[in-house]
């Protein structure tokens, strides 16, 4: 079966209502937190991506049983000492940076020396970020020309706390210090700017010796050892980074409107919802809810008739990281020139996100202006697309292809959208597609 998809109208209107799977953040760290946990967890809604498989098969190479099926996942924990440090272990993270970053703070007191690996779009981004911290605390690792994937942990049976500043904005760098300060000898304290925050509302919904302080531009974190992790059962709340895509895809639409259900919006996340809210985008949220110190609620967003551009504050950035390409989307329909800067982090990602989306736009025949860092984007609300593009070689990125599908849907003339790698979605949103379809009918 071919392993693209050609698209050459754009979509109908549509009034749907749609369920988005569970959030992939929140997935992966329900598997970590729940195999170190004294007894059974169980979770619902929980995202049975290839990234969430991978985490489930990482620890059940550390001696941990698991149980999933559609409905119910459980994981047997055994306790923070519980996992079996064999020799020649090889954890293989796949497509998945949160996996590979936090397990490293898993591992910091393995007594054999245990490999980490990935695909070819993760081994070539820098762990060193997360290695150089995780190394403060006794362990060692060495990596792939000091940067990369492959990469080998040897542990320490003396952990000792240490004053860590993460001064990217990654929650990834900031989780994987939590991880390890979990079994130091005395507290560690992180000076973190800001990022998502789930790892530590896991930690005090669970009640573990955890203190967080907000300021303005960074939290302040104090980790003691932790002595035992309560099991966690948990219904997990829609991804909004999966949201994005058809709640952009509904601004870009016309005359539709699109109910999403449960989703979390964690004030970490929303960042997206912030920025297309000052373009001129119509979304509410209803039915607020706390839910195990996460925030969710049903969204509801509109067609948008007038979109306007923006010059987007940095401080919006951390919590749009992963939404970008579908942000620039809107801007390249909106009024005006938009400007996005300090944006670095995106080549961070599974792919060079920042110069993907440069590439797309100009595809598209949208005017650009990019540096390193930053992007401006001459916004046509009169924008059409009469030409063939095609997508191929970037790196299998879940997140190019999804915004290409939406982008070949919304914007009016006689293109024709080659997208290659349709299986690239299984990283994140395996029913992606199905949705799309749902929403064509």
């Amino acid at each position: 079966m071919s392993n693209f998809i050609i698209l050459k109208k754009r979509i109908k209107k549509f009034n749907k209502k749609i369920f988005i799977p569970g959030d992939k953040s929140l997935s992966i760290r329900w598997v970590l937190f729940s195999s170190l946990a004294n007894g059974v967890s169980h979770a619902r809604n929980l995202l049975l991506s290839e990234d969430v498989l991978a985490a489930i098969k990482a620890i059940k190479k550390l001696g941990i049983r698991a149980r999933l099926n559609k409905k119910i996942c459980k994981i047997y924990g055994k306790g923070i000492d519980g996992y079996k440090f064999k020799r020649n272990i090889i954890i293989n993270a796949e497509n998945s940076g949160t996996l590979g970053r936090l397990i490293m703070g898993l591992l910091i007191n393995t007594t054999a020396p245990i490999k980490l690996i990935g695909d070819k779009s993760l081994s070539k981004r820098d762990f060193k970020r997360v290695s150089d911290p995780l190394s403060k605390f006794g362990a060692k690792f060495h990596l792939t020309k000091g940067k990369y994937l492959p990469l080998k942990i040897y542990g320490s049976t003396n952990i000792k706390p240490f004053k860590y500043l993460e001064n990217r904005g990654s929650a990834q760098c900031k989780s994987a210090v939590i991880f390890g300060a979990m079994r130091a000898n005395g507290i560690t304290y992180i000076k973190a700017k800001k990022s998502r925050n789930h790892s530590e509302l896991l930690c005090k919904y669970l009640n573990l010796p955890i203190k967080v302080k907000v300021e303005k531009n960074y939290d302040l974190i104090e980790i003691d050892k932790f002595k035992k992790i309560r099991t966690l059962n948990y219904n997990i709340p829609a991804d909004i980074s999966s949201s994005a895509f058809f709640i952009v895809l509904t601004i870009l639409s016309k005359n539709s409107s699109l109910l999403i259900k449960n989703v979390n919006v964690n004030p970490s996340r929303t960042g997206v919802i912030t920025i297309l809210k000052k373009m001129g985008a119509d979304i509410i949220f209803k039915n607020q809810k706390i839910y195990k110190g996460e925030r969710k609620a049903d969204i509801i967003v509109k067609s948008s008739k007038k979109l306007k551009s923006i010059n987007c504050p940095t401080k919006l950035n951390s919590g749009a990281i992963d939404e970008f390409l579908i942000i620039f989307l809107v801007a390249a329909k909106a009024k005006g020139v938009s400007y996005f800067k300090d944006l670095g982090e995106l080549d961070q990602k599974e792919s060079p996100r920042l110069k993907w989306g440069a590439k797309i736009l100009n595809m598209m025949g949208v005017k650009i202006v990019k540096t390193k860092n930053s992007i401006k984007i001459f916004g046509n609300p009169n924008l059409k697309i009469n030409k063939k593009i095609i997508i191929k070689n970037y790196l299998k990125d879940h997140r190019v292809f999804m915004t290409c599908v939406i982008a070949a849907l919304s914007f009016d003339g006689k293109s024709i959208w080659k997208i290659y790698d349709k299986d690239s979605v299984k990283t994140s949103f395996p029913n992606f597609l199905n949705i799309i379809k749902d929403l064509k009918k």
